[in-house]
Order: C-alpha cells, then sequence, then structure tokens
C-alpha cells in the first residue's frame, strides 16, 4: 500500500516540467502554481492516469489591491490533495475549460463565473447556477469588493437571516 507522500509524488511526477513552482502549504497536500495555458497539459496526465479525482474547483479572490484572482483545481487521492493554483487579472480572469477531460467539472466551472467573473472558455453550460435571471451583469458577489446594496428580503435581515 502506498503512502500519502508516495501518492503526491506519482502525482507531481505526471505533471513534472509543466508548473511554475511547488509548495507544501500543509501535511497531505501540494499546490502547484500553473499558467492559464498549461492548465489543460497538467490536467490531462492525472485524468489519463486515472490519479484520484477532481474534489472541487475554488475561486479565491486576494483582494482588489492585488489585480489577481486565483482558481484552485484541488484533486484527491486518498488523503492526498494535489492543487493547481492559476493565478489570472482580476480585469480579464480567464482559464479554459477541464470539461473536456473532466465533465463532472461543469457545475464548478458555472459557479466560478457566476460568484468570480471567471471565464470558463469553452465550457458548454455557461448558464447561472445560484443567482437569480435579474443578477446585475458583471457583479461577483464572492469578490472581496462586492458591496452589499440590496435590501433585506421580506422577513429577513441585511445579511439574508430570517430572525
Amino acid at each position: 500500500m502506498k503512502t500519502t507522500e508516495e501518492i503526491l509524488a506519482e502525482g507531481v511526477s505526471l505533471v513534472e516540467g509543466r508548473f511554475l513552482s511547488q509548495s507544501a502549504p500543509e501535511p497531505d497536500r501540494i499546490d502547484l502554481a500553473v499558467e492559464p495555458g498549461r492548465l489543460l497539459e497538467c490536467i490531462q496526465p492525472l485524468a489519463s492516469a486515472r490519479w484520484g479525482f477532481l474534489a472541487a474547483i475554488t475561486g479565491l479572490d486576494p483582494g482588489p489591491e492585488s489585480g489577481r484572482l486565483e482558481v484552485l483545481y484541488q484533486f484527491c487521492n486518498k488523503a492526498a490533495v494535489l492543487t493547481f493554483r492559476v493565478s489570472l487579472p482580476r480585469d480579464n480572469p480567464v482559464v479554459p475549460s477541464i470539461y473536456p477531460l473532466i465533465p463532472a467539472s461543469s457545475l464548478f466551472e458555472r459557479e466560478l463565473m457566476e460568484m468570480f467573473g471567471v471565464v470558463c472558455e469553452g465550457t458548454p453550460d455557461p448558464r447561472r447556477l445560484f443567482l437569480s435571471d435579474d443578477w446585475p451583469e458583471e457583479t461577483y458577489p464572492l469578490r472581496k469588493d462586492y458591496i452589499v446594496s440590496a435590501p433585506p428580503p421580506e422577513g429577513g435581515t441585511a445579511e439574508g437571516k430570517t430572525p
């Protein structure tokens, strides 16, 4: 039986030479910084080798002053977590859709697009997932510069909680 360290080493070796840098932010986890244009090159070998599964695609906003957004693609294989971190310019956040490699990514990509405004180029279904149809265009509720300005819902508070 392989150890978690061996599983992570195997995952990293599958994408060797395709990432910018590597870090281990916590035990059992390795983050690999990847350029947007090389994302599919990194995911293809994992998918082909059936190394774990896509657990989540997460948007991360370090704040408007950074001028950046990040997208994290987290793959799990037992206790091992291999994350591809893609840094994007805040004013033009575009990544290629990974749908052709992992069709189950569709819901994650739709959430990323509507909550952070990251364009997943080539995704087959760009419809909104959670926000209402009358939600204002180019207003992304999980960005740090989002300002809550809507009145509270009837019977609720500004935070949307019902007392």
